[in-house]
């Protein structure tokens, strides 16, 4: 299962430079756990952090202008961090399976001189096979669209990058000039015509360039919730559908699927659900005669049915929550805001519980972030899991993690509740 071990975000709205996990260049830093929940006060950027994720999904699939206008976000200008002139920037830190060496991708997004956002550059990075200090060796190189990439599954022996500052051009030039050395054989020199979309997304749709190909799928695949039981309660068109999309407007199209493709893992959905909201005793869907889809919840004490329309918020978040769980082909990233919306509060820790159980399977499952607000839900976690964002005295946010205060974890070996000791404000930064 594919894993974020740390990521870093400069300059994207109230998060000037926060860090989360450990990076290329951070190696002493303790890796993001399969689980991963953000706490803080209104205000502080907890949903400046999921939407972080989001514009990244955003800039792979349609490019960085459309990111920045996507969901109400109001262009580059809105969107960069308030008094900085410097780009937009993201790294990511990640590993494909547990046995693999990690990968690091570095992209700065800037205005051009129309007033345009454009990718400044781009790096992709990754140790090579027994090498275990120094510098990762790139094996893609962009810069204001022109550079270099490395084909295949190993990095040219050529990029060694012991300099801090690396002349891509000059490294060019000597490629065409000595065109019989070994290593050109590895490289491409590359140059892409729109400068406003990843180069990601282009080299990554290429056969001869793997690593690139597995990483664009990595984040093809990430699921950011932005469910609302309204669009639950829609009626969609009759059909069968694997995921559930990221609204929930196809929420009985899944059940449809899973009915009809994996009985036994629609049957644990029913029994874990009936076994945290009463009286539910049976979901299946009905078409109608103009070829429409209704989600029918059968109660205890009830002959007719309810349908989706007709259930609470909670009920049809819940319900949803769990489908995704229990998705055959999961999305390697999961990231939920504020799950607790709607539930009733005795079912949080129930809740944050199947998550991490989900997130930890022996099978492979998603690794999950979340933000929330609530204790009730953080009560069910550990330290290692769990991250308070807060605002600076210079208004900008600052983050760090609940196990990086031994008190803290001493209480928690003792006996007392994570969420109890938020709310104690024992976690508060000191």
């Amino acid at each position: 299962m594919a894993k974020i071990e740390g990521f870093r975000i400069k300059n994207f709205r109230t998060l000037k430079d926060i860090t989360l996990g450990r990076l290329w260049n951070q190696r002493e830093a303790a890796p993001l756990s399969h689980m991963t929940a953000v706490i803080g006060k209104n205000g502080v950027g907890k949903s400046t952090l999921f939407d972080a994720f989001g514009f990244l999904a955003d800039a792979l699939k349609s490019g960085v202008e459309e990111a920045c206008d996507a969901r109400g976000r109001g262009g580059f200008e809105r969107i960069r961090t308030k008094g900085q002139s410097d780009p937009i920037e993201f790294e990511i830190y990640y590993k494909e399976d547990r046995n693999a060496r990690p990968i690091t991708y570095e992209v700065a997004i800037d205005m051009d001189f129309l007033g345009r956002p454009y990718v400044l550059s781009e790096r992709l990075r990754q140790r090579r096979k027994g090498q275990s200090h120094g510098r990762p060796f790139s094996f893609l190189i962009l810069n204001n669209g022109k550079g270099v990439v490395w084909k295949g599954e190993q990095a040219g022996h050529l990029l060694n990058e012991e300099k801090e500052q690396f002349d891509i051009f000059s490294f060019m030039e000597s490629i065409k000039s000595n065109p019989e050395q070994e290593e050109s054989r590895e490289t491409e020199l590359v140059e892409l015509n729109d400068t406003r979309k990843l180069g990601i997304a282009t080299l990554g749709s290429l056969k001869q360039h793997p690593r690139i190909s597995t990483f664009r799928k990595f984040i093809e695949g990430w699921y950011l919730s932005y469910f609302t039981p309204d669009a639950a309660r829609s009626l969609p068109l009759a059909g069968p559908q694997k995921h559930l999309n990221i609204h929930g407007d196809n929420l009985g199209n899944v059940v449809q699927y899973m009915e009809r493709e994996h009985p036994n893992r629609f049957k644990n959905i029913l029994y874990q659900i009936s076994a945290k909201i009463p009286g539910i005793e049976k979901i299946e869907t009905e078409k109608t005669n103009d070829g429409r889809l209704l989600l029918k919840f059968n109660n205890k004490g009830f002959i007719d049915p309810f349908y989706a329309q007709q259930m609470s918020d909670g009920t049809l978040k819940l319900f949803a929550y769990l489908l995704l769980l229990e998705d055959p082909a999961p999305p390697p990233f999961l990231c939920i805001e504020e799950p607790e919306n709607g539930l009733y509060h005795k079912l949080l820790e129930a809740l944050a519980v199947e998550f991490r159980e989900h997130a930890k399977g022996k099978k492979g499952g998603s690794q999950i972030f979340v933000t929330t607000h609530q204790p009730y839900f953080v009560d069910a976690l550990e330290p290692e899991e769990v991250w308070i964002l807060e605002k600076g005295e210079d208004g900008y946010s600052v983050i760090h993690r609940a196990s990086d205060n031994q008190i803290v974890k001493n209480m928690v070996k003792q006996g007392l509740p994570l969420g109890g000791l938020w709310y104690s404000d024992y976690l508060d930064a000191r």
